[in-house]
């Protein structure tokens, strides 16, 4: 499969943008696992030509994320094309318009999926920056706005003919938000729409690499984009990838190689950030990673470890666990529960 000058293997998975997850210590995991390509967090196009500091970080990556693409956001046609502008500067593989974000302080401002109740000002904005930088330029959206306007059938043709080279497709309406089953029957109608010569990457609650597998088959879509599923399990690509090639799952690791693997992404958020921020950012994939799902009685240490405010007390509390819920894990009933 390819994008653009961009060669990929058969089936490639990619790292969807994730506000607060998806910054440059995760992407490398990610790539480290497999990951074929990522993404940055999705940037405000305001924030990124008003210069604000937070902003213009987030545009910053290293040579070993390639393939990579920067996300920016916007309801403005003219201070997009300035905010692509300021990114192709920073030399990425593509630049990706984000019209699939849900969130009410974005989408309810015009911008993310916002965009799906005014698609002639999506295609304006596409047009414009795809016409106003020398980087292919990609789009994620949504089906649509609502169960009653669902138009990503004929607006999929019409963002190709804007000069796309690819489009991400998330299976849920703006007003479904995360909620209910993602419906991949519209990305399916897309991907089979004899019309569409560009690659479609089909996403939404892909969660494991039976899922992936069953999304190529039924679908035919180019790529599949992991988002939720990759939060606190960088891991799910490795995984992915040996099932797509072996139709086998891959053998489990011992429990504490996987304890090390989030302890590596707290260190290198510390490390990029100071202890207490780089602690908070990563609460969240502590939060939500597979690893701990199922454990009896496991609350009070989940508490105790997003309460933890330096590295010490942190990798105590996480150090603890396999000898502190030992029968479980080696009862191996944790086991089935990754991925899921």
């Amino acid at each position: 499969m390819k994008i653009a000058n961009i060669e990929f293997p058969e089936r490639p998975v990619f790292l969807a943008p994730m506000e607060d997850v998806t910054d440059v210590g995760f992407r490398l995991l990610c790539r480290q696992f497999g990951a074929d390509m990522v993404y940055t967090e999705f940037i405000s196009s305001d924030a990124l030509i008003r210069e604000i500091k937070k902003t213009k970080r987030k545009i910053l990556f290293s040579e070993e994320e390639r393939p990579l693409g920067i996300q920016i956001y916007g309801s403005d046609p003219d201070t997009m094309v300035e905010a692509a502008k300021i990114c192709e500067d920073a030399n990425p593989d593509i630049i990706d318009i984000n019209f699939g974000c849900p969130v009410r302080k974005i989408a309810g401002k015009g911008a993310g999926s916002g965009c799906m109740k005014t698609p002639e000002l999506m295609l304006d904005i596409t047009e414009k920056v795809v016409k106003a930088v020398n980087k292919p330029v990609s789009v994620k959206t949504r089906l649509g706005w609502d169960d009653d306007s669902k138009i990503i059938v004929p607006l999929a043709e019409q963002l190709q003919d804007c000069g796309i080279v690819a489009l991400t497709i998330h299976g849920r309406t703006r007003s479904q938000m995360y909620k209910g089953d993602a419906d991949w029957s519209l990305i399916r109608d897309v991907k089979n729409n004899p019309r569409m010569h560009i690659p479609i990457i089909g996403n939404g609650d892909v969660t494991s690499p039976e899922i992936t597998k069953q999304r190529f088959d039924e679908t035919g879509v180019d790529a599949i984009m992991i988002g939720r599923g990759s939060i606190g399990a960088p891991w799910i690509f490795e995984e992915i990838k040996h099932y797509l090639s072996t139709g086998e799952n891959m053998p489990m690791r011992p429990f504490m190689w996987y304890l090390n693997i989030l302890k590596e992404q707290v260190q290198s958020s510390v490390e990029r950030l100071d202890e207490i921020r780089g602690i908070l950012h990563m609460r969240r994939h502590l939060a939500a990673t597979p690893l701990f799902k199922g454990i009896p009685d496991f609350k009070p240490t989940r508490i105790a470890m997003l309460r933890a405010n330096t590295l010490e007390e942190l990798f105590s509390i996480i150090d603890e666990i396999p000898f502190k819920f030992e029968d479980y894990i080696t009862n191996n009933q944790i086991i089935s529960e990754f991925s899921v």
